[in-house]
């Protein structure tokens, strides 16, 4: 099974090859690096841009002006916060043009905690993503929803942001990419070697469109108890404390995998809120003004009266940045002790 950075690299290449993308650029994005995750390694439209992230997203909007479909990479999305003005300016510009005037462009940057990356490396960005408006928010937990997004991003005529969690980058997926060979034949044509790249040409698979929605989320786990909203790498944590504790206290949860931060499946939280009464809402992002406490807010507003105990949310320290020791990190932001104990306790509390 490919991993989610493969997914990511073999999405790339189709989007170059069927689906009209002109430029896919960053720093180290092109040969020989290939992004420092390889997202990029062999891509024929792959070239490197300056060190400057504001040119970055610029040119892609440049590039997209005239009549391109760029995808830009930001090496993490802690540099993003040095483009938000343009972010914003890019956000509103259909708008501002009464929908005369698209922007198909993306835009992905790795997110989150996962490589103890410290104060410059480890920042979560969904909920300042989600502050932009005009732009769709994605997130992918697994490998093939990585794909079918980044295709969907890719032909969307509005600005995507594409957020992967660092920490599954290299995490293999559960089902295949439609087309993907084995494991040992995939990383033998599309993974670059260790070293001299001057003469390596990847073999890409023949694979096959596969589209996932934009603003349509997946039920990770159906259950009665509970319902748990996450994304990225806190919601396979969400699924592994939900397999515990049906087996320990015999209680299920509705896991619900956002995928898409904004546009959001608002229809499947509330169908499944109405059904469990019980609701736990799961990210590392800060715990002050998270996409999770927005969550919540519509959860009370529209669901008071079906709620069986007092909504919930888990989130990540308020602190400037995530320490680079290990423990540091660990105590920062969610990890499956924490989330399984705040399963355990609102699917137990007593209404």
């Amino acid at each position: 099974m490919a991993t989610l950075v493969q997914a990511v690299r073999l999405a790339l290449h189709f989007g170059e090859t069927y689906l009209g993308v002109t430029d896919i650029f960053g720093e180290d994005v092109g040969p020989p690096l290939g992004g420092v995750f390889t997202a990029t390694q062999g891509l024929k439209t792959a070239w490197n841009s300056p060190l400057d992230e504001r040119g970055i997203v610029g040119m892609a909007m440049g590039i997209a002006y005239a009549g391109g479909r760029p995808v830009a990479e930001i090496q993490f999305c802690d540099y993003g916060f040095n483009t938000i003005d343009l972010l914003k300016v890019a956000g509103n510009q259909r708008w501002a043009g009464a929908g005369n005037f698209e922007l198909p462009m993306v835009v992905m940057m790795p997110s989150g905690s996962g490589i103890r990356g410290s104060l410059y490396h480890s920042h979560s960005f969904e909920s300042w993503a989600t502050r932009l408006a005009g732009w769709k928010v994605v997130m992918p937990s697994n490998a093939l929803d990585a794909y079918g997004l980044m295709l969907s991003a890719i032909v969307d005529p509005n600005p995507v942001m594409v957020l992967l969690p660092k920490a599954l980058l290299r995490v293999r997926g559960e089902q295949k990419i439609p087309g993907e060979p084995e494991e040992e034949e995939l990383r033998a044509r599309i993974d670059a070697p260790v070293g001299d790249r001057s003469e390596w040409q990847p073999r890409w698979p023949d694979v096959k469109e596969y589209f996932v929605k934009i603003g349509l989320g997946a039920l990770a786990r159906e259950g009665e108890d509970v319902t748990v909203v996450s994304y990225g790498r806190t919601l396979s944590l969400c699924v592994q404390a939900a397999d515990q504790l049906k087996d320990e206290i015999g209680k299920t949860f509705d896991v619900i995998d956002l995928r898409s931060i904004f546009p959001y499946d608002w229809k499947m939280i509330s169908a499944s809120v109405q059904k469990t009464g019980r609701v736990l809402i799961v990210n590392e992002d800060t715990e002050v003004t998270n996409f999770g406490e927005h969550l919540l807010r519509r959860v009370v507003d529209e669901h008071f009266y079906d709620l069986l105990v007092r909504p919930r949310v888990l989130l990540g320290k308020h602190v400037p940045g995530i320490g680079l020791n290990q423990v540091y990190e660990q105590n920062t932001v969610p990890q499956l002790r924490q989330i399984k104990e705040a399963m355990h306790a609102i699917a137990t509390e007593e209404a």
